[in-house]
């Protein structure tokens, strides 16, 4: 399991690189609203400064965490390019398909 934090660093460093790519094909897509539906499991740490934390379940770890309780969620992300100044600008991306990809 990783934490959900991760998971969003992962997909935030995942989308920069497409972003950067670069390739013979001068064909950018637009990236509009990204939709994440994932299993969580809540962990809750005790004492007065306690935090909770949620943590993905691979898919094929599933039968690992049958006695914690699971949650679906889904998350909507609308990624923005941040410039220096400020200001907000499209978001284009750009890559090679990958093996298996769908």
């Amino acid at each position: 399991m990783i934490e959900l934090a991760e998971m969003v660093r992962e997909l935030r460093e995942q989308l920069g690189q497409a972003m950067a790519g670069t390739g013979p094909s001068p064909l950018r897509f637009d990236l509009g609203e990204v939709e994440i539906e994932a299993t969580v499991t809540v962990d809750r740490t005790a004492g007065a400064g306690g935090k909770v934390k949620f943590w993905v379940v691979e898919a094929n770890g599933e039968a690992s965490v049958a006695d914690s309780r699971t949650h679906r969620i889904t998350l909507t992300l609308q990624p923005t390019l941040l410039a220096p100044d400020g200001t907000r600008h499209r978001v284009l991306i750009s890559g090679d398909e990958t093996h298996g990809e769908r």
